[in-house]
């Protein structure tokens, strides 16, 4: 199966809109494997710079993990604030830790509106959005966290930072025109 949902502006995105590579993560904030795919992804961007896009959705597995839901709520309350990524960044740093006070401590190191912050907590504003993001996985045949798409095709190779980058540079070579010495090959255009 292929990416069920387009990137839409719905989605929390790092990188240019223009990379000629797009890499959706489908992630549950308590999952382990998540935690460290998180770690290797730092690297990953960091290597490839503006040939790939980051798109991170959720996908909280609530029957084994009881704190997943509630914390991708709480980080799209975030980024109601403009504060997505660094709440997505330091629920993954103290995972270990993860519990509602938790969540609220980091709201506070944000600097968010506190009232604000947690009145979308507690009326669950944001869980339409969560739910959106796991039926998009659903659809799109991601059977765990985290999943992966690359430019829309599902990503089945190891999520360790070497794998990735591999499977992403591979990805930007088919997509860029290969041109004799001296001349620029044109920018694929996003779609």
């Amino acid at each position: 199966m292929s990416l069920a949902k387009p990137v839409d502006e719905n989605d929390h995105v790092l990188g240019p809109a223009d990379a000629p590579v797009t890499l959706v993560e489908y992630g549950d904030f308590q999952c382990p494997h998540c935690r460290t795919a998180h770690f290797y992804l730092k690297n990953v961007l960091a290597t490839m710079g503006d040939d790939v896009r980051f798109v991170f959705r959720h996908m909280p597995l609530t029957q084994i993990r009881p704190m997943a839901q509630l914390a991708a709520e709480a980080a799209e309350a975030a980024g109601a604030q403009g504060k997505f990524w660094p709440l997505h960044d330091l629920i993954y740093e103290n995972q270990d830790l993860l519990s509602p006070a938790l969540l609220t401590r980091l709201g506070q190191r944000l600097g968010l509106d506190m009232q604000r912050f947690t009145d979308d907590s507690a009326s669950h504003r944001f869980l339409p959005k969560v739910k959106e993001d796991f039926m998009s996985a659903v659809r799109s045949g991601a059977a765990g966290t985290p999943s992966f798409f690359i430019n829309g095709e599902p990503y089945e190779g190891s999520f360790d930072d070497e794998a990735l980058i591999d499977a992403l540079r591979f990805a930007v070579q088919a997509r860029v025109p290969h041109v004799t010495k001296g001349q620029h090959a044109p920018r694929p255009r996003a779609h």
